[in-house]
Formats: C-alpha cells, sequence, structure tokens
C-alpha cells in the first residue's frame, strides 16, 4: 500500500536538512522534480514559459558543484553535524583537523618560509591539538589586541586564532592602542615592532602600558627571531617575540586559554 507522498518528502526533506551535504541533496531532489514538471508539461508550455526552467535546469548543477567544491575545500569540518558522528569524540577530532588546516594558512605566511611543503605539518598539528584543549576548558577572556599599523599583513594569523573561539580588536597605533586598553581588557595584545611611529614603537607601547599597571600578557609579532630580541623583550616585561606564525599561534592560545587551566590546578 503507497503511503502519503507529500508526508514521505516531508520527512526527507528533514533527515536531509541537518546538515550542508544534506541540504545540497535537496535541492538536488527538487531540481530532479522540476526537470519531470518540465517533461510532464512540456507540450503544454510555451516558449517563453519553457525557457526559464531550461536554464535554470543547465545552471543550478553548475553553481551545486561550485558551492560544494568550496565547502569540501574552506568548510570541511563543517559539512557534517553531531549527529552524523558515532560519538561526541569523533566530532570534536573532525573539528581539531579543521582548525589545523586553519592554522596551515597563517604558517604558510611565515616571513622565513618561503614554501608551504617546508611546514612541519606533524608539529603544526600538536600545537592545534593543544589548543583545542585548552579550548575545551574555557577562557575568563579570549579577547586579543592586535597593534600593527598594517593589519592586512595578518589576516591569516588571526584566521588561524579566530578557528579556536579568539576575537579580536585591531589598533594601528601606540595611542589608539593606550586608549582601547583604559576602556577593555584583553587576555593577550600582540604587537608589530616598527610602525611609521617608529622603529621601537613596539617597546614604547610595551613600557607604556607596565607604568599604567597593565600587566596583560604581550607577544611582539615582528621581523626578527633572534635570541637578542627575545632577551630583549623579557627584560621590557614582555612575554615573547617571534616572526613564525606557529610560534605565535602556540604562545597566544596559551596565554588566552591557559590561564584558567593553571589557576584550577593551583
Amino acid at each position: 500500500m503507497l503511503g502519503n507522498p507529500v508526508k514521505e518528502f516531508g520527512d526527507t526533506a528533514r533527515g536531509l536538512a541537518r546538515n550542508p551535504l544534506g541540504i545540497i541533496a535537496l535541492f538536488i531532489v527538487l531540481v530532479y522534480g522540476l526537470a519531470s514538471l518540465v517533461v510532464i508539461t512540456g507540450q503544454s508550455l510555451t516558449s517563453a514559459e519553457r525557457a526559464p526552467l531550461i536554464y535554470f535546469l543547465i545552471c543550478f548543477p553548475v553553481v551545486v558543484l561550485a558551492v560544494f567544491t568550496w565547502l569540501v575545500i574552506f568548510r570541511s569540518g563543517q559539512l557534517f553535524s553531531p549527529a552524523d558522528f558515532r560519538d561526541d569524540d569523533s566530532y570534536l577530532e573532525i573539528q581539531r583537523m579543521s582548525y589545523a588546516a586553519v592554522a596551515s594558512l597563517a604558517v604558510s605566511k611565515q616571513k622565513d618560509r618561503s614554501s608551504i611543503e617546508d611546514i612541519n605539518v606533524d608539529e603544526l598539528a600538536q600545537s592545534v591539538r593543544r589548543a583545542v584543549n585548552l579550548v575545551q576548558e574555557g577562557a575568563d577572556n579570549p579577547s586579543v589586541l592586535w597593534v600593527d599599523d598594517r593589519p592586512d599583513n595578518n589576516i591569516f594569523e588571526r584566521k588561524a586564532m579566530e578557528s579556536v573561539g579568539i576575537k579580536f580588536t585591531l589598533a594601528q597605533s601606540t595611542r589608539e592602542a593606550i586608549a582601547i586598553l583604559r576602556h577593555k581588557s584583553f587576555g593577550a595584545i600582540i604587537s608589530d615592532m616598527g610602525r611609521r611611529e617608529g622603529p621601537r614603537e613596539g617597546y614604547v607601547l610595551l613600557d607604556s602600558i607596565r607604568a599604567d599597571g597593565d600587566k596583560t600578557p604581550l607577544f611582539f609579532y615582528a621581523s626578527s627571531n633572534a635570541p637578542e630580541h627575545k632577551r630583549e623583550t623579557t627584560e621590557h616585561d614582555g612575554q615573547g617575540c617571534t616572526n613564525d606564525g606557529q610560534e605565535l599561534f602556540e604562545m597566544v592560545t596559551s596565554a588566552v586559554f591557559g590561564s584558567r587551566s593553571r589557576s584550577r590546578r593551583s
């Protein structure tokens, strides 16, 4: 005995709408329905009425393929819902892999590397896994102030940290950064070193906020990774100095998400 076709289609649609892949499949089903409509009613439609349906049937699969390709390349970790996995751990592992893919973009922009082939993927995966484990414990303030007069140079690095829940406020000068810090607190601060204001403006910012009694962890993301610059950063009461995107990712996520973890253990 045949069931109710409308009800069956509704149940199928609800099942497919759980995740992006299912939604794509649902639209494909609708396209086949329209194709059937064209075949069945084609004789009774005029050329002007048939033309939009034909163009739609030709163009829609191309659009679906483009969207699917974009999802696979840039949002592979979000193609499925938690209900599609065996358990929560399996879902979290996929998310970790997604974070690693985003973080690799940041590493590929490292100033001292010329090729993405130089990236140590195992090392990267471990740093992302550590960050995600810290994220699961939560953070009191997962926001970071990034001070740089050329913020577009750090887009990939910000995306990598945003993928684990960090939110950014941008400032392009020492004066702007100090004004923001007087009205808002942050889990960490990232600064470049040389700006239009001066070649050692990063230290000017660091010394100024320390003089105001602000102990927010500050990290320099500059063109040097030399030991003497790391030592000088420590002397100015800074927490780190690097030109390595992966090292910056590790230092900042540890500072932002590790504070609550450390307080729980103490």
